[in-house]
């Protein structure tokens, strides 16, 4: 039987790992993190690595031949044009690893993070989205926080993805996680119980 599944996106600095963490905790359901596929895929030799050597050569690696994902993701957020070009060799590997994943689960409700849901044209790939929102001011403190980058560089990072209103006008559930945890903790339990019944 194949499972039902949410996919939980947002924006960076939204809270979108925090959020799915909990819910599938509370839910007892399994959690894919697409980023973490996407940093495997990214290893030395592993397919992501060969097609970024493949199209830009050394530029963005480290002497031991290690992907220098700092320069890279500096560099998508600076220029669309390389982040087009990124999205392009990595989202098919990624959804491919997103299949053989959903595909293993035995689970009846399993959760996917995909922070590029949309963007990625991946809404196909699950059932139902729910998109964490924060404010920008929020999502800015946070990144800034995580990252150690100027508000700058995080107000950056922010612009090269679709509004959070956006993805929210699309989204059959949305969490507000700009304000305190213990507020978006009642919420993550109330959806918890919607998506049990």
């Amino acid at each position: 039987m194949k499972p039902w599944i949410l996919g939980i996106t947002g924006g960076i600095g939204s809270g979108k790992s925090s959020v799915g963490r909990l819910l599938a905790s509370y839910c007892l359901a399994p959690l894919i993190d697409i980023d973490q596929c996407c940093r495997h895929l990214l290893e030395i030799g592993q397919p992501g690595w060969q097609a970024l050597r493949a199209a830009f050569g050394p530029a963005y690696f480290l002497p031991d031949g290690g992907v220098d994902r700092v320069a890279l993701r500096r560099r998508i957020f600076e220029d669309a044009d390389i982040r087009r070009q990124v999205d392009g060799l990595l989202h098919p590997l990624a959804r491919e690893v997103l299949r053989t994943e959903v595909g293993c689960q035995r689970a009846r409700l399993v959760l996917v993070e995909i922070p590029l849901l949309f963007e990625a044209g991946w809404r196909g790939e699950v059932n139902e989205v729910l998109v964490v929102y924060a404010r920008r001011g929020a999502r800015c403190c946070r990144i800034m926080r995580r990252d150690g980058v100027s508000r700058r560089e995080a107000a950056r990072a922010i612009a090269a993805q679709m509004s959070l209103e956006e993805k929210a006008a699309r989204a059959e559930w949305v969490i507000d996680n700009s304000r305190q945890w213990t507020e978006s903790r009642v919420k993550i339990v109330a959806l918890g119980d919607a998506l049990s019944h």
